[in-house]
């Protein structure tokens, strides 16, 4: 699932992301290690343009321009254990601001009002066309694509304020990329490992399939409160497994046959 191939049901999958081309913002198409313009955009069906250059020769941004980033709390078992918390009875959600994103090979910056800032690997998906009130069954027709999130955490900052508003928001926090897979059926991502290194080491694994609530189950039940417009990011939730972030680290969020996000620590 890296480059464009045919699933059953001729389904194609590739991927789509966005590029800098002389300070502005261009949507493209990656084949192998060779990237095109995409003619149009992703949410209306655009297609391969002409050669832009190869991944080595272009700086990515991030894939998405959310009005907003959906994310959900305590939906792997282990992870709520190992802070101590029980597993909802429904969906936990909350929201991380638009201006926290950004993409791979950007800065996570350390805050100087938290003194323990933590990373949080994600199975992140792109919704593809306005979602209001649809049933768990038909949520995936809403679904753009996958790619990989790091929903980075202030975690003392939660812990004290009571609530996640301060310590999931700050700028460079929401790290998403580095391109956005589609094509993909619901199917095909019900069970894929979740990884995440610090400077090598790994600290987070996880598999999709260990989720408590599904990713369209989790879609379904957000788009009964709030429109899901195009572009916008669901999270689906982390593994067990994460820890502190220190400047100078490099941290990397790899979702099993989609791609590696990476970003340096300042």
């Amino acid at each position: 699932m890296t480059k464009n191939d045919k699933l059953e049901g001729e389904k194609t999958i590739s991927r789509l992301g966005r590029i800098d081309d002389h300070g502005k913002s261009v949507w493209v198409w990656f084949e192998d290690d060779q990237v095109y313009r995409l003619e149009g955009n992703p949410y209306n069906g655009g297609g391969r343009g002409p050669h832009m250059g190869t991944l080595a020769t272009v700086t990515l941004l991030p894939p998405v321009c959310p009005t907003k980033i959906i994310c959900v709390g305590r939906n792997y078992v282990a992870h709520a254990a190992e802070h101590g918390a029980e597993v909802p009875a429904e969906p936990l959600l909350f929201l991380k601001p638009p201006s926290s994103v950004i993409g791979p090979g950007m800065n996570i910056v350390l805050p100087t009002l938290s003194q323990r800032v933590e990373h949080e690997a994600e199975l992140a998906l792109v919704i593809g066309k306005r979602c209001r009130n649809v049933a768990p069954e038909e949520a995936w027709d809403y679904v753009l694509g996958i790619t990989c999130g790091n929903d980075v955490t202030a975690r003392d900052l939660q812990y004290k304020d009571g609530q996640w508003t301060r310590g999931k928001s700050f700028d460079t926090f929401c790290p998403i990329g580095p391109w956005v897979v589609t094509g993909l059926r619901s199917a095909d991502v019900a069970d894929l490992g979740v990884v995440c290194r610090v400077n090598g080491e790994v600290r987070q694994t996880g598999r999709t399939s260990q989720m408590v609530f599904s990713p369209t189950t989790l879609m379904a039940y957000a788009a009964r409160v709030m429109t899901l417009e195009p572009g916008d990011v669901f999270l689906t939730g982390t593994p067990a497994g994460v820890g502190p972030l220190t400047p100078g680290d490099e941290v990397e969020v790899e979702i099993e046959g989609i791609g590696i996000l990476r970003n340096p620590v300042l």
